[in-house]
């Protein structure tokens, strides 16, 4: 028998409902994945699911498992257009119709939220205060909590008791389940001390203490912790929710970028359409201050542009007729022309959205260690709870003494921090890494950039400019002639993505002054260079060799990159192109190596212009020639001498390399390809975000440890005292409720980070 055919996956995301900690999120990824081909993801912070399955498992098959589980599931709404489909999940949203419906959706839950909290609280409140006050407790003052607590304890904390009822049904414990029996428990003791204890009695008067404590003879009621505790679980979910929501406020500001209309200009005239129906091709206006509504090139007009917001960059970028445009980017200057030249889920925004869209949903691997441990802590306490109870009841402690150790017990042990741990960072970071130009592929990514130890560079593109033009031309005597050449190579560098094949065609264009003739069987070559078809003609621009003939040789003192140009297999010229090393390099290399980051150049190009760069930078370990293979071979043997290696590129030649890396990471300005490739992309073109990189991504594994070290610490101290009768069940309340707002607020830290100025490298001399 053969090999089984390989079954490629798809991938669908949920919205899941009703999970409230990290046992939740466990048991909606174990359901899923009993699914024959079905592993997914769960994302507490986000409440969304991300689940990979095989096309013969359905979407609503999948909303019915999660459902199953107890949990509500739901799909995007199908939208009226495809491309408003594409444009609503890359974050180009219509803002119309879907974004409005989940605006909508959200706003009204969380008034329903708020508006049993304030509730809540207006009649916990007094509870509290007669409970912990005895110098105000009047005649009867019992009574009037028991009437306060009672409709606290029933439709206050109606929410944990109908997840788990629904839990139970499923054979399920959470968060919820834990709550709900304190409070039942504390309340039902309370009506026992009250109708049949003695706590009823009109002058009784019950002292407050953080430990537990009874008069003589009287049953003490525990309403202060019926109502303490949904009181202050609802309030740390209000909180915790606020919270979650500034850790996304980055992709919101991303989302609130895109236009909702654009100007389309048809000859004389213009028409303001929906972004939805804007084609590839069509020329629209921006004027200035106006947002430029898609990726475009401009036709007419020059303006400044600005990209903070979209790509992190600081200072505005001068546009001119044939230069490429972003959309979201603001016009700050004339009126601009521009031609679409992507739209929908093409765009870069669109990628950016989609890529910090996609980190979010991830996990590291601290956070999965947390889950399995979350996913069997709730059974394990509620073991503990009964355990404490029939413990003590057997020592013949006081029934009173036993039920509050074990009311204890379960309050404080939710688990609701290790649940948010590592998102509520996770999504920090990678909002405030999107601000800055830096896009991270998920939380495997920044462990990568953690612990990264050697970074191998590109030199064109990256360390380079890529700007190059041409510098000098020499054709070979009695061959074709100077002009006749380099017409012949710019039309096959026509189809290049390379800096250096752009620059061949741009000065054809300008030289020559004519239309250049079209290409036929254009095809690149990797790490040597182009060839095509001009005019019934084999045309190919080549990496030269060695040992080429004296009259086409290389000036050794310029770091000029040479190319020859054959026609139909006779050499007929060199072309040399030239380009400048990026300002921000020399600052990129020198923080690289304060982080104790090894920098490594690798490039196709010759050696002589590749040592001109890297000791003008300080890097001495050099690769010149190289071809994608023997990219992804030094990469390999880095790998072997035990370094953590990085890849840095930004074209088609260096993508071999950025996968086989332990990190890839690609020049925003780089090729589809090599970014695709990448797990970390610099938006903005700016080697000098690499150390940014880095510096975020260590402070967010320390924000994510220190999260899990505070969720973990917090049950290893608590819940011992809870079981010994040394906590309060209101006082664990608030504890619990507290440790999540604790981890929320550190990982809203992160929102602020800033990358520290760097001081200025001197720049290397011969």
């Amino acid at each position: 028998m053969g090999p089984e055919p390989v079954v490629a996956l798809m991938t669908t995301d949920l919205t899941v409902g009703g999970m409230t900690c990290a046992a939740c999120v466990t048991r909606v990824e174990k359901k899923l994945g009993k699914l024959d081909g079905v592993s997914a993801t769960v994302n507490l912070a986000t409440g969304r699911a991300r689940v990979s399955h095989p096309p013969g498992v359905g979407p609503d098959e999948l909303v019915a498992t999660v459902e199953k589980a107890g949990y509500t599931a739901a799909l995007p709404e199908p939208p009226k257009k495809q491309r408003r489909e594409d444009a609503g999940k890359s974050g180009a949203l219509d803002g119309k119709a879907r974004d409005g419906e989940v605006r909508d959706g959200e706003f009204e839950g969380a008034r329903r939220e708020r508006d049993r909290l304030l509730v809540t609280a207006s009649l916990a409140l007094p509870v509290l205060v007669l409970s912990m006050v005895p110098g105000l407790q009047f005649r009867n003052w019992q009574w009037l909590c028991f009437v306060l607590a009672a409709p606290v304890a029933v439709w206050g904390a109606w929410p944990f008791h109908t997840r788990a009822v629904r839990g139970l049904r499923h054979s399920a414990a959470t968060m919820d389940t834990l709550v709900s029996l304190g409070v039942v428990a504390s309340f039902a003791w309370s009506a026992y001390a009250l109708f049949l204890g003695g706590a009823g009695a009109p002058g009784m008067r019950m002292p407050f203490s953080l430990v537990p404590s009874a008069p003589d003879g009287v049953a003490h009621i525990y309403l202060e912790a019926a109502v303490g505790v949904p009181l202050f679980v609802l309030a740390g979910r209000f909180l915790e929710a606020r919270a979650r929501n500034g850790t996304g406020a980055a992709l919101r500001s991303l989302a609130q970028l895109a236009a909702k209309e654009v100007a389309v200009r048809e000859g004389d005239s213009e028409r303001l359409v929906p972004i939805g129906d804007l084609d590839v091709g069509q020329v629209f206006v921006v004027r200035p201050g106006e947002r430029i509504a898609t990726d475009g090139v401009v036709t007419q007009g020059s303006s400044a542009v600005d990209l903070s917001l979209v790509t992190g960059e600081t200072e505005p970028v001068e546009v001119g007729p044939g230069s490429a445009v972003v959309g979201g980017a603001v016009n700050a200057g004339g009126l601009l022309l521009v031609r679409a030249t992507a739209v929908g889920a093409d765009t870069q925004l669109a990628r950016i959205t989609r890529l910090v869209t996609e980190a979010q949903a991830g996990k590291a691997k601290a956070q999965r260690l947390a889950d399995s441990v979350a996913g069997v802590f709730v059974p394990v306490v509620l073991a503990l709870a009964v355990t404490v109870l029939g413990f003590w009841l057997g020592a013949g402690a006081d029934p009173q003494a036993a039920v509050t150790a074990c009311v204890a017990v379960l309050v404080v042990a939710c688990p609701c921090a290790l649940g948010l741990a590592t998102p509520t960072a996770l999504m920090a970071a990678t909002g405030r890494g999107a601000q800055l130009g830096v896009l991270v592929t998920g939380p495997q990514a920044l462990e990568g950039l953690q612990h990264l130890d050697a970074v191998v560079l590109d030199k064109t593109g990256t360390l380079t400019s890529g700007h190059m033009s041409v510098a000098r031309i020499t054709a070979v005597p009695d061959g074709l002639g100077r002009d006749a050449v380099l017409r012949l190579a710019g039309a096959v560098e026509q189809g290049s993505e390379h800096p250096l094949g752009r620059a061949v065609a741009a000065c054809a264009r300008r030289e020559l002054s004519t239309r250049l003739p079209e290409v036929e069987e254009f095809r690149a070559l990797p790490g040597r260079g182009v060839r095509g078809r001009v005019e019934g003609r084999l045309v190919e621009i080549l990496a030269p060799d060695d040992d080429l003939p004296a009259h086409l040789s290389v000036d050794e003192a310029t770091a000029h990159t040479p190319v020859l140009v054959h026609v139909d297999g006779v050499a007929e010229a060199l072309i040399e192109v030239g380009d400048v090393v990026r300002p921000g390099s020399y600052r990129a290399v020198h923080r690289l190596r304060r982080l104790g980051v090894r920098p490594v150049l690798a490039t196709g190009d010759r050696e002589a212009p590749a040592r001109a760069v890297a000791n003008s930078l300080g890097i001495d370990e050099v690769h010149a020639r190289c071809t994608p293979e023997d990219k992804a071979a030094l990469v390999r043997d880095l790998q072997a001498q035990g370094y953590r290696v990085a890849v840095i590129g930004d074209g088609v030649n260096d993508a071999a390399a950025l996968a086989g890396a332990d990190l890839g990471i690609a020049m925003g300005t780089g090729t589809d390809v090599a970014i695709g490739a990448a797990d970390v992309t610099l938006v903005r073109g700016d080697i000098e975000a690499m150390a940014d990189a880095v510096r975020l991504a260590r402070r967010t594994l320390g924000t994510i440890r220190a999260n899990l070290v505070w969720a973990f610490g917090y049950n290893v101290v608590t819940v011992p005292l809870a079981m010994v009768g040394l906590l309060n069940p209101m006082v664990a309340a608030a504890a619990m409720s507290v440790s999540s707002v604790l981890v929320v607020t550190n990982s809203l830290r992160l929102r602020g980070w800033r990358p520290e100025p760097a001081p200025v490298a001197r720049r290397r001399t011969r």
